[in-house]
């Protein structure tokens, strides 16, 4: 596993019965999260002092109920980068703080390169963690999310973070159309990653289900590679798609073409009170 353990502003304080308890900066939320099936005692005194709590509806969806007048949003900071989070519909945050494992990780890869003028593409790249993560090691970053609200969020956490306008090229588009026209452009990256969703549409209104798209996904991500590339990365969420799963369409798609080793595992979040959280599986290609 995998562990997201270099916070300081974010901390998974415990975990039971369907929810986790959490300490954003200074606010303190519960959320449910469909991985917490234990139901030990809570151990932690801050269960009674959250700030806010997400109740899900039967219906589909839920809604926040606040017990603190909290701000519409506030800054969370991960080494030099920096955030605003605020609680949004559907639980979320505006960041997922396991992906700190792969943000440190693509940051080494860029920097230990020694390489000048790196181009990073981040696909699905919602508030733009990642590529903040990327710009920040010195890399021009090319973040594309089809949502025009998320991209406008990456901006601001650009912004945020103090880094230069020109590190980083905005695209509102869907993930796959854009690389198949940067494949009639010629255009090449040297490192990739993406995070798809387990379920949506496309432009078209077609249906996506990432187990039936991510193949022919990663096969295409992968034409646009440069020459010698550094990494290839890809996330899932979708319960039940194991880390092997990952390993073996990108040592098809990817080791392929040009060799390097895969490393597929479970992402996790250490918690405060014992034990890890489980979030979701993530695959590594990099050059030997």
């Amino acid at each position: 596993m995998r562990p997201a353990d270099s916070w300081k502003d974010y901390e998974l304080l415990d975990a039971t019965g369907g929810n986790r308890l959490e300490r954003w900066g200074e606010t303190i939320l519960i959320r449910p999260d469909p991985q917490v099936v234990w139901k030990t005692e809570k151990q932690s005194p801050l269960w009674a002092k959250a700030d806010a709590i997400y109740h899900r509806s039967n219906q589909g969806g839920g809604e926040w109920e606040f017990f603190s007048r909290l701000p519409e949003k506030w800054v969370i900071a991960h080494e030099a980068l920096r955030f605003y989070v605020r609680p949004t519909g559907f639980k979320h945050t505006g960041l997922f703080p396991e992906q700190a494992a792969n943000w440190v990780w693509m940051a080494e890869k860029l920097r230990q390169s020694g390489r000048k003028d790196l181009r990073v593409l981040n696909l699905f790249g919602y508030t733009g963690g990642a590529t903040l993560a990327c710009a920040q090691a010195g890399a021009h970053v090319t973040h594309v999310d089809a949502a025009k609200g998320m991209v406008q969020w990456a901006k601001e956490n650009r912004e945020l973070t103090q880094l230069p306008e020109t590190s980083c090229r905005w695209i509102v588009e869907d993930a796959l159309r854009f690389v198949q026209r940067e494949i009639r452009r010629g255009n090449s990256y040297d490192g990739i990653l993406m995070d798809p969703p387990s379920y949506g549409r496309g432009p078209g209104g077609e249906v996506w289900k990432l187990e039936n798209e991510l193949y022919g996904l990663i096969d295409t991500c992968a034409q646009v590679l440069s020459p010698e590339p550094l990494f290839f990365l890809v996330n899932s969420y979708t319960t039940g798609f194991q880390a092997s799963v990952l390993s073996n369409i990108i040592e098809k798609c990817v080791v392929s073409r040009f060799g390097g080793q895969v490393d597929s595992q479970e992402l996790c979040l250490p918690v405060s009170t014992g034990g890890v959280l489980p979030c979701g599986a993530t695959g590594r290609w990099f050059r030997a």
